[in-house]
């Protein structure tokens, strides 16, 4: 797989597909970047694990953490690693030691293991580098351009939004229906 590139459609389907996330490196700390994936992604339906052996048996926002993916009692999807590239190596042995292997290995914004992401995928895992999910989810639903980012239109106009509450939308294909739930 070219690691420089990922389809829209690989994202999506990724995105789309998984439904329990280990995140390792997850912090309790409010304002760590791990802090915010969690939140994020747990907000749209992920069903999502912390990984960290320091508050092991805690929980962040409801869910809980492990010290490790071995103690993890149940089937993971995505192992997202939230540690810099020298570590990812470990991680990714330690996910490929899982029964049944997870689907995806996803290594955050500048983590690269290039050797560790050849052996995921002799295993047939997929694997991401370099990205968020929590990005890549708000770009691919249209969450981004709520407020104007990368939508070339910045407005000081309040987007008008259906419905009470918050707004959600699905990673759906163009043209499908934003408010349907998710599989």
């Amino acid at each position: 797989m070219n690691h420089d590139h990922y389809s829209d459609e690989l994202i999506r389907g990724i995105l789309d597909n998984v439904k329990t996330v280990a995140l390792v490196g997850a912090s309790a700390n409010e304002v760590r970047p791990s802090y915010f994936v969690l939140k994020y992604l747990g907000g749209r339906g992920y069903r999502m694990i912390g990984v960290n052996p320091g508050i092991a048996g805690q929980t962040i926002l409801g869910f809980p953490v492990y010290a490790s993916l071995a103690d993890v009692p149940e089937p993971i999807d995505m192992v997202e690693i939230f540690r810099n590239s020298e570590a990812a190596g470990p991680i990714v042995d330690e996910a490929l030691k899982l029964d049944p292997l997870p689907k995806v290995i996803w290594m955050q914004l500048t983590v690269r293991n290039d050797e560790a992401a050849a052996r995921a995928e002799a295993k047939g895992v997929t694997v991401i580098m370099n990205r968020c999910p929590k990005i890549e989810y708000g770009r691919l639903s249209g969450e981004i351009g709520w407020t104007g980012v990368n939508s070339r239109i910045l407005s000081s106009k309040r987007a008008v939004m259906s419905g009470k509450g918050f707004q959600k939308r699905t990673l759906g294909p163009p043209g499908a229906n934003p408010f349907a739930p998710k599989r």
